[in-house]
């Protein structure tokens, strides 16, 4: 009964196909502006997250040593809780999971980030950055060192010729500063 009194109605107005393809089309162009909107609105969100200064827990520059000074402000000690100041000399470019941070005397300490909580941008080479958390010694085993190699974008020889566990200086920050 359903189907043949729908059948009538269409039938009754006389079928008109121009009429179903017009509201068609004006279901499509209400899409298409809707689609547009919500691009406007990601593409602004992915100009705005760029911008990003501040990853993990809020730091100010405010009291912060200079890396060049970390291991004099360690001393003797294997940890210290300190906010650093010191300029990025290599970024992992898989994630933006770790930096290298120069060092006096041309050494390197890896700055990885609290519960891998957050990343920093691949591109900030060169960039000051102030963070804070917790300096420690400690000795990087050779399966650790090859991976920070390979994550870097290191070839497969340079990675080969590491064959040594390093004892270095290492930071887990809790939070970020991009200057």
């Amino acid at each position: 009964m359903l189907k043949m009194w729908y059948f009538r109605r269409i039938i009754g107005r006389g079928y008109q196909p121009a009429r179903l393809v017009f509201g068609i089309s004006q279901i499509f162009m209400s899409m298409k502006y809707i689609l547009s909107f919500a691009l406007a609105v990601f593409m602004t969100a992915g100009v705005v997250a760029q911008d990003k200064k501040q990853f993990g827990k809020p730091v100010d520059d405010k009291n912060a040593i200079a890396a060049t000074q970390l291991k004099k402000e360690l001393g003797n000690k294997e940890t210290a809780t300190v906010k650093v100041q010191g300029v990025v000399d290599d970024v992992c470019q898989v994630k933006g999971c770790w930096m290298t941070i120069k060092l006096d005397n041309g050494d390197l300490m890896r700055v990885k980030f609290k519960d891998y909580a957050f990343f920093v941008p691949k591109d900030i080479q060169g960039r000051t950055v102030v963070f804070e958390g917790e300096a420690k010694v400690k000795t990087t085993p050779v399966a650790e060192l090859r991976h920070y190699a390979f994550d870097s974008g290191k070839s497969k020889e340079e990675i080969e010729k590491i064959t040594e566990p390093k004892r270095e200086l290492t930071f887990l920050a809790d939070g970020v500063l991009l200057k």
